[in-house]
């Protein structure tokens, strides 16, 4: 009985895990290239506020995890740090689904493993198996040949989306080294909780420079459309939905299983957004995309048996 409920709770948190990320990427497609919402950075900003608000929320009051403090100046600088290397992934992610499908940009997306060793071999000159490194050659080779079957291809979207992989893997590897001694490690949450403030102040400046006039348009978007401010109130809620599910499931499953469903969950959400958003997608496309998802889990394999 008590597996069954275990089971049963670990569905759901998978669900919960699967629905929030998929949700938060269809909504920022939706507002971004179909709503006529064309503000990443503030959107990027609205999810940080939303991330500071229900983490403190969450951590001080619900105590849905142990509350872990700054320690140090030091320790300070270096969240600060990885806030920045954050921002520059979000925001990047955020540009490019303005310019490119869904489908696409989760096929870009799934390179991390590439830029993650690449960032790791030069942060620590640590190698790894050659086995392991040539299972990289077909994520990268999967997304060159998605490039070249994809319809709707825009060169700044491609080169945004490539710049917040990248961002995203190097914050990973940036996490493990500036947070690698006992008394600095922070879980996921807590670093969120801390991270995210630091963001919003980053960003304020970048949107008052890059997106002067939002505030004016945004007010316009909603007289015209009452939606507007639910779409937007609901998008920030799912991000952070979205972050501590991914958490919960981290807690809950062992790291392969993690891998697994994070493979299974990026080939659902290119599904979804085809048929949501009816973007063309071509045999080659698809045949790339596959490539990558298959090298990812080659990669993951590889990592495993040969540590």
């Amino acid at each position: 009985m008590m597996l069954k409920k275990e089971a049963l709770f670990i569905c759901s948190l998978v669900t919960l895990w699967y629905s929030s990320n998929i949700g938060v990427i269809l909504l920022n497609k939706y507002l971004l290239s179909t709503y006529g919402f064309r503000f990443p950075i503030f959107l990027t900003m609205c999810h940080m506020s939303a991330c500071a608000a229900l983490s403190y929320i969450s951590i001080v009051f619900l105590k849905i995890v142990p509350h872990q403090t700054i320690k140090s100046r030091s320790q300070f600088y270096k969240i600060a740090t990885l806030s920045v290397v954050f921002c520059a992934s979000v925001v990047g992610g955020n540009i490019s689904l303005r310019y490119l499908a869904v489908s696409f940009n989760q096929a870009v997306g799934a390179t991390t493993p590439f830029f993650t060793a690449v960032f790791a071999y030069m942060a620590t000159l640590k190698r790894e198996a050659w086995v392991t490194y040539a299972a990289l050659v077909p994520v990268v080779a999967g997304v060159v040949i998605a490039s070249g079957g994809e319809p709707g291809f825009h060169l700044f979207g491609f080169i945004m989306c490539i710049s917040a992989t990248a961002a995203r893997a190097f914050k990973s590897v940036l996490q493990g080294i500036l947070l690698s001694s006992e008394g600095e490690k922070l879980n996921s949450m807590n670093l969120l909780l801390y991270m995210s403030p630091i963001a919003v102040v980053v960003l304020v400046p970048a949107v008052l420079i890059m997106e002067p006039n939002v505030i004016e348009v945004t007010t316009a978007l909603g007289r015209e459309k009452k939606s507007m401010w639910i779409l937007l109130l609901l998008n920030s809620v799912t991000a952070y939905v979205a972050n501590l599910s991914n958490f919960l499931v981290t807690k809950h499953t062992s790291a392969l299983t993690l891998q697994v469903l994070g493979n299974a969950k990026g080939a659902v959400a290119v599904v979804i957004s085809i048929l949501i958003f009816r973007n063309p997608v071509t045999v080659v496309g698809m045949a790339g995309y596959t490539i990558t998802v298959l090298g990812v889990v080659a990669y993951g394999e590889t990592k495993r048996r040969f540590r």
